[in-house]
């Protein structure tokens, strides 16, 4: 069983009166979720909220009993920790999508999510937006997934294959994909090996858009203990200027 030690900060920045992401670390279920949300009326606030208590309740349910429900159906491709995560997250699109059908407050409401689920020597991966995991492994900082923006789509193509164009343009930050936007989304799912002193940070876009990667590996190796990561990162994305809400969440495997 791989033993965690997390801790998650956020800050809701210089600007937003409101804080919008939200996130959950739960060391004894091996679970942590970091959300973003977006939308008017405080919308964003109750999207990212709605979607981290409903990945966190599924995965709770599931933990504890033997027998429950699979109404998403099963991918045999995917272990059962897996396939408890992608369940998850599409239960959390689900409870998005209906409260912003339900409420002309929150129409067009939508949250990002990152998360990690593991057991034993596995981890699962899910994740829908811009909201990133990084893995720090062996004094090696990686970027494990890939944000689902206009700018992460059009990387690659000759048009835009300039980065100064790519920094500039007006669309580069748009979300092609969200939870609650609509009633079925893609979830991006992956699960990888677990190593002893595996460090994994889960933030927002107020936290990786201000700090560059160098900067999120230096603060990650200078800083052992979680708690005082997580502050760091955080401080430092608003010393830089970040103007959005700004959270990070980093949990450190212990032992396996």
């Amino acid at each position: 069983m791989s033993t965690f030690r997390a801790f998650g900060w956020s800050d809701s920045g210089p600007v937003r009166k409101t804080n919008e992401d939200a996130f959950v670390s739960e060391e004894e279920l091996g679970l942590f979720v970091v959300a973003d949300g977006m939308g008017g009326h405080a919308a964003g606030e109750v999207a990212s909220r709605l979607a981290v208590e409903a990945i966190a309740g599924f995965i709770r349910r599931s933990h504890a009993e033997t027998e429950f429900s699979w109404p998403y159906g099963i991918d045999p491709a995917l272990s059962l920790t897996a396939n408890r995560l992608r369940t998850a997250i599409h239960l959390a699109n689900r409870r998005v999508f209906r409260a912003a059908e339900s409420h002309d407050d929150y129409t067009g409401m939508g949250t990002t999510v990152v998360s990690i689920l593991a057991l034993d020597h596995q981890v699962s991966i899910g994740h829908v937006g811009d909201s990133r995991l990084y893995l720090l492994r062996g004094g090696r900082l990686s970027l494990l997934t890939r944000d689902d923006s206009w700018a992460a789509t059009m990387l690659g193509q000759p048009l835009f294959s300039d980065p100064v164009l790519m920094a500039n343009h007006p669309m580069r930050n748009v979300l092609t994909n969200v939870l609650g936007a609509r009633d079925q989304t893609d979830v991006h799912l992956q699960e990888r090996v677990l190593e002893a002193g595996d460090r994994f940070l889960l933030c927002t876009d107020g936290l990786h858009g201000a700090l560059a990667d160098a900067t999120l590996h230096q603060i990650l190796r200078d800083h052992q203990a979680v708690d005082a990561a997580a502050r760091a990162l955080v401080a430092a994305a608003l010393e830089r200027g970040a103007r959005d809400n700004v959270t990070a969440v980093v949990a450190a495997v212990e032992a396996l």
